[in-house]
């Protein structure tokens, strides 16, 4: 199956019956909506059967109508505009609890990354990370919240880490310019797919150096390019990027790689809470009676 779904419709079009033609031009015309719609819905919107629908869905070769679904979504992700995104989002909304379904939304997105994580990957990730000479992580735009979360508790564990910080494209390869065979490079980014992340970590791969993508999926542009890839499910809640899940896989991570820290990580520990105290660096709370 072609990944671009709207060339697949529009290549088949004269085949199509008079009710299947009703659903392909709206597809063609709405596709960010029609993502989002269930098949009973996208029906009523065009006037034509539920069954119809499925049957669409079959007649270009999807096993139902989710699988056609998930191939829209996947193609729309990187390709919408915040303000497209507002649109659908007020579409999918409608007037729902917001607070209900934003959290539930997110809830569900950490119950299938942990259904979906690639164990073996996982692991590999950590060993690689604990091995490393030096570890490099990389998030721009609303991904580097991911990365800054990820780097400071990294820096706490080991004595090698760089947050790649960057307000241009020259920067980023400036703080990578020694990356080499020995290091690891997390590179962070999700819908919409970073530019500035993709040709850095282009840049370690060519390098040599273990590339570690934490991502969405296997259509995102970091997963050929990495050796191994921590899948995370993130949504798009009107303009805003959801991260609960990647954040809840970075969590993961952190205690994976501080269980096979566990001496190291102690006398660290030992030692930042000295300094803590003597510097009060934490508000000291009174416990009330």
């Amino acid at each position: 199956m072609s990944k671009d779904i709207l060339s697949v419709i529009q290549s088949n079009m004269a085949t199509f019956s008079k009710g299947q033609k009703l659903i392909a031009n709206f597809i063609l015309e709405s596709y960010d909506k029609a993502a989002f719609m269930t098949a009973s819905r996208l029906g009523r919107t065009v006037r034509v059967s539920e069954s119809t629908v499925v049957r669409f869905a079959a007649e270009l070769g999807y096993d139902g109508y989710p699988a056609m679904q998930k191939a829209l979504q996947e193609m729309i992700r990187s390709k919408l505009t915040s303000i497209q995104r507002i649109e659908v989002s007020n579409d999918r909304i409608g007037n729902q609890d917001i607070l209900s379904m934003v959290m539930q939304s997110d809830v569900e997105k950490i119950r299938l990354t942990l259904e979906e994580t690639d164990r073996d990957h996982f692991d590999r990730a950590v060993s690689a990370i604990v091995e490393a000479r030096h570890i490099y992580i990389l998030g721009v735009r609303s991904a580097a919240a991911l990365a800054s979360f990820l780097g400071f508790y990294f820096n706490l564990i080991f004595d090698h880490v760089t947050v790649v910080h960057s307000t241009s494209t020259s920067e980023v390869f400036e703080q990578l310019l020694r990356v080499g065979p020995e290091d690891v490079v997390i590179g962070i980014s999700f819908p919409r797919y970073s530019r500035r992340t993709v040709k850095a970590m282009q840049f370690a791969s060519d390098r040599g150096a273990a590339t570690i993508a934490l991502t969405d999926s296997e259509t995102s542009p970091l997963a050929p390019i990495s050796a191994l890839k921590l899948l995370a499910k993130s949504d798009m809640a009107s303009f805003v990027d959801s991260l609960v899940a990647p954040l809840s896989l970075i969590n993961a991570l952190i205690v994976a790689i501080g269980r096979r820290k566990n001496d190291d990580l102690s006398q660290t520990f030992e030692t930042l809470e000295q300094i803590w105290d003597e510097y009060e660096v934490y508000e000291k709370v009174e416990e009330s009676h």
